[in-house]
């Protein structure tokens, strides 16, 4: 990735949706296009104490708006409040997501069945809309976020790298679909991410993981986020119908 000019600015008409924005990868994403002067309105059911913090030190341009992804018929009506409110949606990343582990055999239909609603159904749902949008105005980038799950494979996250598989599948063939219309469409699969859930292992737990990679290292959330930016900008106006592995070369 080429560094963009030091006084380089994302024009101020450049909204992005990230859902899942309150913490982790989804907060990684919402304060980097901050800094890099896009308006940012992050999506999640409730805004945690980082968000407000952030959005505190935003100057104006984070923005926290609930909605519960999970329940399918609210996202018509959420994404049509955020283009009446905020104006065109320039970008849209799909970050929300369950990370719910379990084997097949013992798994309650339930938590099956909450992982494919909210990892599968709501960001296509989401992407529906927002895109219809986007198709109008003649630009936009989605973005999804998948994982090194959906093509290595993880004992007790067979329902979880379905899903993620699935949103690799939606992103290749979307491309295809609004490719015409000047949208692009690409997926980020992060691996083991160094982040407050893996601050609570163990010093040699942490270094037993990292020692998997090539770099002996683990990505950090702020590497997802700079490649949301890339593909946001103008960077990646040629680059579509892809999946960007961020895992420090865990699966090389």
């Amino acid at each position: 990735m080429s560094p963009r000019p030091e006084n380089w600015r994302a024009p101020m008409h450049h909204n992005v949706l990230v859902t899942g924005g309150s913490r982790g990868i989804g907060l990684a994403i919402g304060r980097r296009l901050v800094g890099a002067g896009y308006n940012v309105i992050a999506v999640a059911r409730r805004e945690s104490e980082e968000l407000k913090g952030a959005i505190a030190e935003s100057e104006g341009r984070l923005h926290f708006r609930p909605c519960d992804l999970a329940v399918i018929d609210a996202i018509p009506a959420f994404a049509k409040l955020v283009r009446d409110e905020f104006g065109p949606v320039y970008g849209l990343v799909n970050n929300a997501g369950l990370g719910t582990e379990g084997l097949l055999a013992t798994m309650h239909n339930s938590a099956i069945e909450a992982l494919v609603q909210l990892n599968v159904l709501s960001p296509i749902i989401l992407t529906k809309y927002v895109a219809r949008q986007m198709m109008a105005d003649g630009a936009g980038r989605i973005i999804n976020i998948s994982s090194i799950i959906a093509t290595t494979g993880y004992n007790g996250l067979s329902v979880y790298g379905a899903t993620k598989a699935a949103a690799t599948g939606f992103t290749r063939s979307l491309a295809r679909e609004v490719g015409k219309v000047g949208i692009t469409v690409n997926a980020i699969a992060p691996g083991f991410i160094d982040t407050e859930l893996t601050h609570n292992l163990s010093d040699e737990a942490r270094k037993r993981i990292a020692g998997r990679s090539a770099l002996r290292r683990l990505p950090e959330t702020d590497d997802v986020a700079r490649m949301v930016e890339y593909l946001l900008g103008e960077g990646g106006r040629n680059v579509t119908g892809t999946v960007f592995t961020i895992d420090a070369g865990n699966t090389a």
